[in-house]
C-alpha cells in the first residue's frame, strides 16, 4: 500500500512561493505603476483656471465704454 505524505506537496509549493514573493512584489509595483502613469483622466488638462484673453478682452472692453 502507498501513502502519500503532505511533505512533498507542501515543500513544492513552498519553494513556489518563496520564487514569487520577489516577483509579486514587482509585479505589483509595476501594475501600480501603469495604472497610474497610463490613466486616461488627467485633471490638470480639464479643470477650469480662470478666464482666458477672449474672455477678458469681451468684458473689459463692455465694462469701459470709449467716449463717442
Amino acid at each position: 500500500m502507498a501513502t502519500i505524505t503532505s511533505g512533498s506537496l507542501s515543500s513544492r509549493a513552498d519553494r513556489r512561493d518563496r520564487r514569487s514573493k520577489p516577483f509579486a512584489g514587482i509585479r505589483a509595483f509595476w501594475r501600480q505603476f501603469f495604472a497610474r502613469a497610463f490613466h486616461p483622466y488627467r485633471p490638470e488638462l480639464h479643470y477650469m483656471r480662470g478666464p482666458g484673453p477672449a474672455w477678458r478682452a469681451k468684458h473689459l472692453a463692455s465694462r469701459h465704454p470709449h467716449p463717442g
